[in-house]
């Protein structure tokens, strides 16, 4: 398996982990603080990595940095407002909407072409993750629906504006996620302002240990970006949605079902075949 697709899995792999921190923690702390914390800790540690590999910032193409963070930030908003107002499953169906618009944005900003081979393995790739959400059963038909897909188009632009800044070879990855940590960390702050609940001492450490396993999960995702094309990055990510079934089956007893493992296999068999398409770029 190349690197890039590698560490899109791994990405996938400890977001997932982090998933399973975040339901441990979230039945008294909300979201927003959940946000807030993930990037206070992240950023401190970027700014630690920073400081002992003397990895300076680059100070060029500041704006799409910003632009980075601030999509990043935005998505989080959108995101954690539909789960408010709308079912977590149907969030989940809207949000994989994502895959689609960085198809979109790619063709349009970075001009990157896939061998038409690759499009059987996303296809299969769809296909799986659909087996294993079904959106067929979505039931969210309102208003509150379009905060789910505006979720799905700033995760998928901010996509692209990693594999932008990674690509360009001017900007250290570090570089790439303190803007993301520290901005999402800012627009976490008003969301929580009238809801902030002082965690106790266990919640701190999930807290933290929350901060720590994302600033890793970023590392692998920022790197996957450096290392492979956009679209085939997001597909491959999508691993995660079989990867989560896995955890609740494991962890929080939840039925798997007959639907999660055939999806899931598909999902896996086909990101292997796809590795084993492409080379790093």
């Amino acid at each position: 398996m190349n690197k890039g697709i590698t560490m899109a899995v791994m990405s996938s792999l400890t977001f997932s982990i982090m998933n399973v921190l975040v339901k441990l923690v979230s039945t008294r702390i909300p979201s927003s603080e959940i946000t807030f914390f993930r990037g206070l800790i992240g950023t401190i540690l970027v700014l630690i990595f920073m400081k002992v590999q003397k990895v300076k910032f680059s100070n060029k193409e500041n704006k799409i940095l910003y632009l980075r963070g601030l999509l990043g930030g935005i998505y989080m908003l959108t995101y954690f407002y539909a789960i408010s107002k709308l079912k977590l499953g149907d969030v989940s169906i809207l949000v994989q909407l994502s895959g689609v618009f960085v198809v979109i944005f790619s063709s349009i900003f970075l001009k990157e072409k896939l061998q038409p081979k690759t499009y059987i393995f996303i296809l299969a790739i769809i296909i799986g993750t659909c087996i294993i959400i079904n959106p067929l059963k979505f039931s969210s038909y309102s208003q509150y629906a379009i905060f789910g897909i505006l979720a799905a188009a700033f995760s998928g632009a901010a996509s692209i504006t990693i594999r932008y800044l990674a690509r360009s070879g001017l900007h250290h990855n570090y570089e790439i996620m303190f803007f993301f940590l520290f901005i999402s960390t800012i627009v976490a702050i008003p969301l929580m302002y009238s809801n902030f609940i002082i965690p106790n001492t266990k919640e701190l450490i999930i807290l933290i240990i929350i901060g720590g396993v994302s600033f890793i999960a970023q590392i692998f995702l920022t790197g996957a970006f450096s290392h492979q094309n956009a679209v085939i990055v997001e597909f491959v990510r999508y691993i995660g949605i079989f990867i989560n079934n896995l955890w609740g089956f494991i962890i929080f007893k939840e039925t798997i079902t007959l639907q999660s493992i055939i999806g899931g296999t598909i999902i896996v068999i086909s990101t292997i075949l796809l590795s084993k398409t492409q080379k790093d770029k």
